[in-house]
């Protein structure tokens, strides 16, 4: 069979491979029917042209497990466009493929002495090479050089139109994730507006049927002539109104956040969780130094809230002796949070539905990570990124100034 029909037999081979490497498995029989070799890859220039990514079928070498600089791969004249192609009777003493940081390792660990290299082109411009090589000395002539050239005006404008439709996947990928993280967030958000909704309607009762209660009762109670012990009493009346005012108000917007910081407000949540209970322990701890303290105030409340609702999960379900609070910086420079209880995690009685959620998107509105583990108690933690700190911090300024 004439090499033309094996030109022939290529082009339809090729026809309907969606993918790289299957399409250039698919014609490596025909290929070494052309011209024999010992290993065959296409390297293709990325995107970002400073670097290269190989494919290669038969013989696996360390070129198709990583991109390439293309200041370091021993195809370099051709991919920055010195040259149009490159032969060799022997590349392990060639210092065109073997030089100082180059990567040359395939070349000298399997021996590819013969070498014959073409440059691949798509419109004139250079979008990579196809490369044959022999373990033979002294293999290639001339005649293969044109042989190869022949294969790579074929395959270029192929292998070019599947590189660009991988890359379009890619991108495809990467907006549908992008889409489900801001459709996931927007529906968390709503979850979390519904809740909110719902906390302004209890707030609401709490004041009617509370405070709007108490000071009726106060009203009717107070008239001329009444005695001491009735004065007493309504004196106490009035205090345990004052600080059912105090608890509600606390409870809407976190006041001792704002005076006294992040450390005091949630020693002082975890005193008010825990005080029904001798059996139960506590820690609170800050090892930032107050960082969560210069947060924007919308991050700041957004941490102070999960660690409210992880602290009233412990306390309430999980049956802990132990609950522990820790903010602090990790390996990373990102600011954590860390809510710990002993207890047991109740799936039945606990409403992890609504509250785990609510957590979980109250972070993600900040642009923390959210970790929930039951393995040998609980562990709820945030991590606000050093880069998200920064940028949020700058944003604040912003608007301070």
């Amino acid at each position: 069979m004439s090499d033309l029909a094996h030109y022939l037999r290529i082009s339809n081979l090729l026809a309907g491979n969606l993918n790289i490497h299957s399409a250039l498995g698919s014609v490596k029989a025909e290929i070494d029917k052309i011209i024999e070799f010992d290993h065959l890859d296409i390297c293709l220039i990325d995107t970002d042209p400073r670097w290269n990514t190989s494919y290669e079928v038969g013989m696996k070498t360390t070129w198709s497990t990583s991109r390439t600089l293309v200041c370091q791969s021993p195809v370099r004249d051709i991919l920055l466009g010195h040259t149009d192609h490159l032969l060799t009777g022997n590349a392990l003493t060639d210092d065109r493929y073997v030089f100082p940081g180059a990567e040359s390792a395939p070349i000298l660990h399997h021996e590819l002495r013969s070498r014959v290299n073409v440059a691949m082109k798509v419109l004139g411009e250079v979008v990579g090479s196809l490369n044959c090589s022999s373990k033979k000395e002294d293999f290639y002539s001339e005649r293969h050089v044109e042989q190869i050239r022949i294969l790579a005006d074929m395959l270029a404008p192929y292998f070019y139109a599947l590189r660009a439709n991988e890359k379009a996947n890619a991108e495809a990928v990467v907006r549908a994730r992008i889409l489900a993280r801001e459709e996931g967030l927007r529906l968390g958000a709503l979850s979390l507006t519904d809740a909110l909704e719902a906390e302004r309607q209890r707030i609401g009762m709490d004041l009617h049927d509370q405070t709007l209660a108490d000071l009726t009762r106060i009203a009717r109670d107070i008239r001329p002539g009444i005695t001491k012990t009735q004065h007493h009493r309504l004196q106490q009346q009035i205090q345990n109104m004052i600080q059912d005012l105090r608890d509600i108000i606390d409870t809407s917007i976190p006041t001792i956040l704002e005076l006294f910081g992040f450390q005091h407000a949630v020693l002082t949540h975890m005193e008010r969780a825990v005080s029904c209970d001798d059996t139960q322990s506590f820690k609170v701890e800050d090892q930032t130094g107050g960082c969560v303290d210069a947060l924007p105030d919308t991050t700041r409340i957004a941490v102070f809230r999960i660690c409210q609702e992880a602290i009233n999960n412990a306390v309430r379900h999980s049956g802990a002796s132990y609950i522990s609070a820790l903010a602090f910086k990790n390996d990373n420079g990102d600011l954590t949070i860390e809510i710990t209880d002993n207890g047991q995690f109740q799936v039945k009685t606990h409403k992890t539905g609504s509250g785990l959620a609510h957590m979980k998107t109250r972070a993600q509105l900040i642009g923390a990570t959210f970790d929930h583990n039951t393995e040998n108690g609980t562990r709820v933690t945030v991590t606000l990124p050093n880069s998200t700190q920064e940028a949020e911090s700058a944003e604040h300024e912003d608007i301070a100034g």
